[in-house]
């Protein structure tokens, strides 16, 4: 019983108040596994070029990830490189090359197909559908999305949410995707969509989980140093899919201490990916890591 995970496997290059890195390993689907794979067996759907270097499929494979949907061809893997600003809570993209990325066409295994629980990486929603559209016996599907698809592409992506159990996005993505300014009110438009379960991720400030039965806040973690939050959001859906994954839940059966612990979790991931460049902090860490960092998370939310 896998997770399968679909998304872009890329080359970033980043420059923060705390330094730069030319070329690190990035992409949402990297960051999404890594953190998953802490928790439950996970596979990647994803195209890289013949640049891909061996020592990331290395740290890929040293996670358990399964490889076997990481698709190698002839060119050059996705590049992003962006500039954040001195509280970090901005960047400015300096560049964007898609390259073999531009065509990437998710092709998912007899095996992969089967599996019960899909996390869908933010790419167009025609893509996401159609990999949903793939699986045989899902019990939890779900993913992410941006201000581009939401504006660009609102037909593809609201068809694209009927399907969803769950949708994670941040403040101003689920105000722009509802039309709605206030964020209760936003919540429930977005939830009539399709998605029964949204997690709205509001960075430093934490992320609120919407269900039928109500809702839960948990605040960020307040960290000694932060270097860099490239793929911090990633990390958090990581963390919660996975420890759902982990628990074997399904979108009906999933409790409210299932679904709030997934979102602590999720912010526990989240916040150890801050702490280092790119998914460095993930060579070290280690699951008596989370789990005290869980704990830590438990005693300044309990009153």
């Amino acid at each position: 019983m896998s997770l399968v995970v679909v998304g872009s496997v890329a080359y970033d290059g980043v420059t923060t108040p705390a330094g730069k890195v030319d070329r690190m390993l990035g992409g949402a689907c990297t960051y999404i596994a890594l953190s998953a794979s802490y928790f439950t067996k996970t596979e990647i759907v994803a195209v890289v070029g013949d640049d891909f270097a061996q020592e990331d499929t290395d740290l890929l494979a040293a996670h358990g990830i399964g490889l076997d949907g990481l698709e190698r061809v002839a060119g050059k893997s996705f590049f992003w490189a962006g500039v954040y600003s001195a509280d970090m809570n901005d960047r400015e993209t300096l560049t964007t090359d898609l390259n073999v990325f531009a065509t990437f066409d998710p092709k998912l295994s007899a095996s992969q197909k089967q599996q019960p629980y899909l996390m869908l990486g933010n790419i167009q929603p025609a893509l996401q559908k159609t990999v949903r559209d793939q699986m045989t016996s899902l019990s939890l599907v779900g993913g992410d999305t941006m201000n581009f698809w939401i504006n660009d592409f609102r037909g593809e992506l609201l068809e694209t949410l009927k399907g969803w159990n769950f949708l994670l996005i941040n403040d101003s993505e689920a105000k722009l995707l509802s039309g709605e300014s206030n964020l209760k009110k936003a919540a429930a438009a977005v939830r009539a969509l399709g998605p029964k379960l949204l997690v709205i991720k509001r960075g430093e400030y934490g992320a609120t989980l919407f269900h039928e039965h109500g809702f839960f806040s948990v605040p960020g973690y307040l960290l000694h140093g932060l270097k860099d939050p490239t793929g911090a959001g990633d990390c958090f859906a990581g963390g919660f899919i996975g420890y759902l994954a982990s628990r074997g839940v399904n979108a009906e059966t999933a409790s409210h201490q299932d679904l709030a612990k997934a979102v602590v979790y999720g912010s526990v991931m989240g916040s150890f990916c801050c702490e280092e460049f790119g998914v460095d902090r993930f060579r070290t860490l280690t699951r008596d890591d989370i789990e005290a960092r869980f704990e830590e998370f438990r005693q300044f939310t309990a009153f």
